[in-house]
């Protein structure tokens, strides 16, 4: 057993890929995040992870399973961090990530949400007591307002109009 964890420890000291190393007004810029109070709590926690990472020359240069334990994250997410603080800037880290791909548009908007509308509110087909989300999906592809729709999406519209 023991082999194995001095195995364990001698690995977690393995040179990191990636090393922060912090300038004065970087240094500065982390602290004030931390002291002001007023930013939240993931910026807070990322500012304290890199200050502790820090292995420049007024850096403590803890190691990863150190800090994670102590600022309560994962050592994935830390190496994350590192790599994103080195390749970016470490200032990247206060400021969220811009998404990669783009949303989805819509298939239900302006002219086709009025039409649905109209619809929900016009006499349901004879058989029927009132509409459903299906019927109404079904119903707006027999019309031609959408090539297709699922009554998933005619609920979250009708809800926005709601």
């Amino acid at each position: 057993m023991v082999p194995n964890r001095m195995l364990a420890i001698t690995e977690g000291m393995v040179s990191k890929k990636y090393v922060v190393k912090l300038s004065v007004e970087e240094r500065e810029t982390l602290e004030q995040v931390i002291r002001r109070g007023k930013s939240a709590a993931w910026k807070v926690q990322r500012a304290q992870a890199l200050l502790k990472c820090d292995a420049g020359p007024d850096g403590p240069a803890w190691v990863d399973a150190k800090v994670a334990e102590a600022y309560g994250m994962t050592t994935r997410s830390l190496e994350s961090w590192r790599k994103r603080a080195v390749e970016e800037g470490p200032l990247s880290l206060l400021e969220r990530k811009p998404e990669d791909s783009p949303r989805v548009p819509p298939k239900i908007r302006g002219e086709q949400e009025a039409r649905l509308t109209q619809l929900a509110c016009s006499a349901p087909p004879s058989g029927y007591a009132r509409w459903t989300l299906r019927l109404l999906a079904q119903r707006m592809v027999e019309l031609e307002i959408v090539e297709s729709v699922s009554y998933e999406t005619v609920r979250r519209a009708l809800k926005k109009v709601s």
